[in-house]
């Protein structure tokens, strides 16, 4: 077996869900992992890592919507508003999302479903630069 790592340092223009599924098949390829697995790890707190269908946008839209109506932003509740009005909702959304993925590789693919992405969820209003730590665990 091999270990394999790197990280992408991927630009984000704000609120939003970035794809990165070829991004991260790429280096599959790259790297020709036919079997193995693919370990995804975000290590910020205010953006997060999810899988969501990449097929239809509108399906990302509403996944969008509803994180902003479940964590809005200028509650008079929130006390943690250091770096804006976005500063707790952001922290809440990543809460309740992921900071990993583990996903199988078979047959040099990722064995995701067929209509599934993976994604960089930003929660912060504001662009930023995000650094995705990649590992693979290639069977040889």
């Amino acid at each position: 077996m091999d270990w394999l790592k790197t990280a992408l340092q991927i630009e984000t223009q704000g609120k939003g869900m970035i794809e990165l599924t070829r991004q991260v098949q790429a280096l599959i390829h790259e790297w020709q992992v036919q079997e193995g697995m693919c370990f995804l790890f975000l290590p910020h707190t205010s953006a997060s890592l999810v899988t969501c269908e990449a097929y239809d946008p509108s399906a990302r839209q509403d996944v969008e919507q509803f994180y902003e109506r479940l964590a809005p932003e200028r509650q008079n509740w929130y006390r943690h508003t250091l770096e804006g009005a976005d500063d707790s909702p952001s922290h809440i959304r990543s809460t309740l999302t992921n900071s990993s993925l583990t996903i199988p590789i078979d047959d040099g693919k990722l064995s995701l479903g067929t209509w599934q992405g993976i994604f960089l969820f930003e929660h912060r209003a504001r662009p930023h630069r995000r650094s995705l730590e990649i590992r693979c665990l290639k069977v040889s």
